[in-house]
């Protein structure tokens, strides 16, 4: 009985050294497992902080783009918006201008006729004035005093509408009265009442003539 007890007692010790060591190495890998965790954690946060510090940039870099786009959308309506003023106050010289020129063209449009016909009006002048018995030679000075008026109003592009003997045409003549004459033919002009002028091509007096009717 006594040697079974000390059989027993190596046998219990032998299991209490495994069970330490058993239990030791089950501490040494919750250590291990431990520090594996704790490593994870701090990857894991090292992770975070990185897309965190990722994000922070990335939204630094938007917001700066952002601020980048506005102040060249508002640098472009500046521009456009001197653009505008400039050409507002060109369009507005250009209108004060042309209003100038307008007057002026109104003001002196006469000026050139007006220099051809003053000789005319000396003349004229002259000729009342002249206290003469020589008829012939005052009706000769008047007649030389009319070509000089024709001549000037020519210069200045008035030219005298073919009537007599010509067909009637109702757009440069004005028929007032008919009659038959034997020598005319029908629709053709008999008698011109009162010449009638065109200025550059643009009828400003129709001739008033007879029409003959057969």
């Amino acid at each position: 009985m006594a040697e079974e007890k000390r059989r027993q007692i190596p046998i219990e010790d032998g299991d209490a050294e495994k069970k330490a060591e058993a239990e030791e190495a089950k501490a040494e890998e919750e250590k291990a497992e431990s520090a594996e965790a704790e490593a994870a954690d701090a990857d894991e946060a090292k992770a975070e902080t990185e897309e965190a510090g990722e994000g922070a940039e990335k939204s630094e870099s938007e917001e700066s783009k952002a601020e980048d786009a506005a102040e060249a959308e508002k640098k472009a309506e500046e521009q456009e918006s001197e653009r505008y003023m400039r050409l507002m106050a060109e369009f507005q010289n250009f209108k004060r201008r042309a209003a100038r020129e307008k007057s002026d063209i109104h003001a002196y449009a006469n000026e050139k006729i007006i220099g051809e016909l003053l000789p005319v009006l000396d003349n004229f002048e002259r000729a009342l004035s002249t206290k003469s018995d020589d008829v012939e030679g005052y009706a000769k000075g008047m007649e030389l005093i009319f070509t000089q008026l024709k001549t000037a109003l020519e210069h200045a592009g008035l030219a005298e509408i073919p009537a007599m003997g010509e067909e009637f045409d109702p757009n440069v003549h004005n028929a007032v009265m008919t009659e038959d004459v034997e020598d005319i033919e029908d629709n053709h002009i008999s008698k011109v009442l009162q010449k009638g002028y065109k200025l550059n091509d643009k009828v400003i007096r129709p001739s008033m003539v007879a029409v003959v009717r057969k």
